[in-house]
């Protein structure tokens, strides 16, 4: 089955070539063995191309299927070669309307990411306890859960696919990793502009 992971590097143009890993997913050791002078991990990141030269936002709503995918790499080329390592969390429960509801999460070795593993099925597990008691709708407990990422774990959640597009009625949380620059700053060093970061 494999513990499947996507791998961006970033190209001159600031977009991003995509690649896949089978078995990068199972933890973050994947990212320290991706270096200048081994872009590849020694084959453990396939050469072929998912995708070629597009944006970072469309890795995550184009490709990164919360369902199907357990970490992001993103790579950084340049005289430190910087690796960024995100799990992928799936915000649905299986038989949710939004199948393509996903988040990542900031990791920066194996045992944060356990921690944030551990704490997100902990926490996605008793939602749902609590979902199946009738204390909850399905909907309230997503959105929820989906703040608990923002706001404890400093996530961003985004949507995989174009189905909610379908949909008119439904009003998705904030995407704060396709904000701009000006707006992740504010909101990493805690001042000002947190408007429409209400994941409720």
């Amino acid at each position: 089955m494999g513990h499947r992971a996507l791998v961006a590097y970033r190209r001159p143009d600031r977009r991003y070539d995509v690649r896949y890993s089978h078995w990068g997913g199972d933890g973050v050791s994947l990212g320290e063995r991706i270096t200048a002078e081994n872009p590849l991990a020694d084959g453990a990141v396939d050469p072929d191309l998912l995708a070629n030269a597009i944006d970072r936002e469309r890795v995550l709503t184009g490709h990164l299927d919360p369902c199907i995918y357990e970490l992001l790499y993103l790579v950084s080329p340049g005289a430190d070669y910087r690796v960024s390592a995100y799990r992928v969390c799936w915000l649905e429960w299986g038989d949710g309307r939004e199948d393509g509801r996903g988040a990542i999460i900031s990791v920066a070795d194996d045992a944060a990411d356990r921690r944030v593993r551990t704490w997100f099925r902990a926490t996605k597990t008793a939602l749902a306890d609590v979902v199946e008691m009738g204390a909850l709708s399905r909907r309230a407990a997503q959105a929820y859960l989906e703040a608990r990422v923002c706001e404890d774990e400093n996530g961003t959640v985004y949507t995989y696919g174009t189905s909610e597009l379908d949909d008119p009625s439904y009003a998705p949380t904030s995407d704060w990793w396709l904000e701009n620059e000006r707006v992740r700053e504010n909101r990493k060093n805690g001042d000002g502009d947190e408007e429409g970061h209400d994941a409720t």
